[in-house]
């Protein structure tokens, strides 16, 4: 087994945790809530890497919202608030919230490469921007960003930092987001919003800016709706191979998280692809047979090394770029020793500081 895995999630023995039990339990309240189809998946997860994984949503979620409760002339500073707050979370003095407690722990236990949390926001500066896409990369560039990364982050804290696993972890993660970009159409157009291939609606006879006066279901709608879904298959098909490289019990979570979103795009098709009438749903039935599905041993590992796509590249470079440090074993009693005394020593800095506070 590699090292990279063997060490994943186990936390430095000087480690003082910024997060509490209450934090973990606002941050499963948070993914519970705010995404069903991920929380049912996260069920399947081991505890080790599922309690850290609700740390990462929570600050996901956190972070959309901001940019999205924000007035438009004040997201530039909420995007700016946002940074400053990732970057007290690497500087291990997170802001005084649960969601930034948790990610701080799990930054530090896994050695989170900051580039994929900044990738996620400068996603959200898009939105902020009212970006359009043109074209179907430069809309896989957008998706790159606000769930690609989000799929390699989770593959770090599987324990998993190989390119080849990391390149398939984005692909999942793109294609998840090309599905909520279908499902999501009618909403996205409420808020003046507007993700699809503006080449693709034209294509189809659609006009963007008269689409978004009107949002209306069409013929023309329903064949870009169809084609993006299929955008997403080809990448739920491309993503499949990675899941033989996560931990063995890592896996039935993944295969449950692409067999759910995947679902979605099977849920708009039986409602005739109309994302304007209606918001397709996976029924809670359905959703407990495919976990059921996800727990069966996944078909025979298939080659997994195409290269990542060129919009999420970065991603598995930012991840390779930076190997996880070696750490001392537990059975180096001197190096373990020496931390024990470092961990000492900020401990009573600590209550010095507290004993000196007014």
């Amino acid at each position: 087994m590699p090292a990279s895995t063997l060490e994943a999630g186990r936390p430095p023995l000087w480690a003082i945790p910024h997060a509490s039990g209450a934090d973990h339990a606002a941050c499963r309240a948070a993914i519970r809530t705010g995404s069903r189809s991920f929380f049912a998946a996260s069920a399947l997860l081991p505890a080790r890497v599922r309690r850290p994984a609700y740390g990462l949503y929570a600050f996901c979620r956190l972070s959309d919202d901001a940019v999205d409760d924000a007035r438009m002339r004040d997201r530039p500073a909420a995007l700016a608030r946002l940074a400053v707050r990732l970057a007290r979370i690497y500087d291990g003095v997170p802001q005084d919230a649960p969601a930034d407690r948790a990610m701080a722990d799990l930054v530090s236990a896994h050695d989170l490469p900051h580039a994929l949390p900044a990738a996620l926001i400068e996603g959200l500066a898009w939105d902020a921007e009212g970006r359009r896409y043109e074209t179907l990369d430069a809309l896989t560039a957008y998706a790159a960003r606000v769930a690609g990364s989000v799929g390699a982050m989770m593959t770090v804290l599987m324990g998993v930092r190989d390119p080849d696993t990391m390149a398939r972890a984005c692909d999942l993660g793109i294609a998840m987001q090309l599905t909520n970009i279908a499902r999501d159409v009618g909403e996205d157009a409420a808020a003046g919003r507007l993700y699809l291939p503006l080449a693709w609606m034209r294509e189809a006879g659609l006009d963007p800016d008269a689409f978004l006066a009107e949002p209306a279901m069409t013929p023309p709608l329903r064949a870009v709706i169809r084609r993006l879904l299929a955008a997403a298959d080809a990448l739920y098909a491309r993503s499949e191979p990675g899941v033989a490289g996560l931990p063995v019990d890592c896996r039935p979570a993944i295969r449950a998280a692409r067999l759910i979103y995947a679902e979605i795009g099977r849920a708009l098709e039986r409602g005739g692809l109309d994302p304007i009438g209606s918001r397709a749903r996976v029924p809670g039935r359905r959703k407990a047979a495919l976990l059921i599905r996800a727990l069966r041993p996944g078909p025979a590992p298939r080659d997994r090394t195409a290269p990542p796509l060129p919009e999420a590249a970065f991603l598995v470079e930012a991840v390779a770029a930076r190997p996880v440090p070696a750490r001392a074993a537990w059975w180096d009693v001197g190096g373990q020793g020496a931390r024990v005394l470092d961990l000492i020593a900020v401990l009573r800095e600590r209550e010095g500081l507290a004993t000196a506070s007014p």
